[in-house]
């Protein structure tokens, strides 16, 4: 006899999810519109960020936002996921990718997997004072930026890069910090508004951040050379 998945039929197993929450598409629109995913549970892949292609299988820089469910502490897992039933929690006002998403037959999602996506300026269309922050930080923290300042580090304007990357994880580390003191919005959207933090991210780069006793951080940078921050 035939298992599920061979006759065209989710077994409930929650692999899929498992494996990463999905990216959000303009149709994913309303949900976000009206609260059914609220933007602290969202955090986005700014343009330049390298990220795994969940189709190709490819490690690639993204050439624009990409605005994804958050996972579970600590695990790919989808936000959605509940594990104890290995059911989704918003099932019947779940994303685009996730109603497309079929283990049996992949067809679908890699159709609608690079299309249309749901971006910052389209979310944050009614708040411009949001967006004006969004704008001057993607300007600020380019990651086109960061690639040639880490790159110079190896030469002979080493210095100069290793202050100009240290302003620029400073502010991005600032910047979220003031807003939330300033507007008493939840500091889960930080994610959203300006992407993972950079004391994430560069560790693709090949750094990597400390606390230091002082309360700030401590940059190992490839060479092993530290930088505090």
């Amino acid at each position: 006899m035939k298992n599920r998945v061979e006759q065209g039929v989710c077994r409930q197993c929650g692999t899929c999810c498992k494996k990463n929450g999905p990216a959000l598409h303009k149709e994913d629109w309303p949900l976000v519109e009206k609260g059914l995913i609220p933007l602290s549970h969202l955090y986005t892949l700014r343009a330049g960020e390298m990220a795994h292609d969940n189709v190709r299988g490819t490690l690639e820089p993204v050439p624009a936002d990409v605005i994804k469910i958050k996972g579970k502490s600590r695990t790919r897992a989808c936000l959605y996921l509940d594990d104890m039933q290995a059911n989704c929690t918003v099932y019947h006002q779940r994303p685009a990718e996730c109603r497309a998403l079929k283990c049996w037959d992949t067809q679908d999602i890699e159709v609608l997997y690079t299309k249309d996506r749901l971006d910052r300026k389209t979310i944050l269309k009614d708040k411009p004072e949001f967006w004006g922050l969004v704008q001057d930080h993607q300007q600020r923290c380019d990651y086109g930026k960061l690639e040639k300042l880490i790159v110079q580090l190896e030469g002979p304007h080493h210095e100069k890069a290793l202050q100009s990357l240290s302003e620029i994880i400073h502010y991005d580390r600032n910047i979220r910090t003031l807003l939330v003191e300033q507007t008493n919005i939840d500091p889960d959207i930080c994610d959203f508004l300006f992407g993972r933090p950079l004391t994430n991210t560069l560790a693709g780069y090949g750094i990597k951040f400390n606390k230091a006793k002082s309360g700030g951080l401590i940059v190992q940078l490839k060479n092993n050379s530290p930088l505090s921050v």
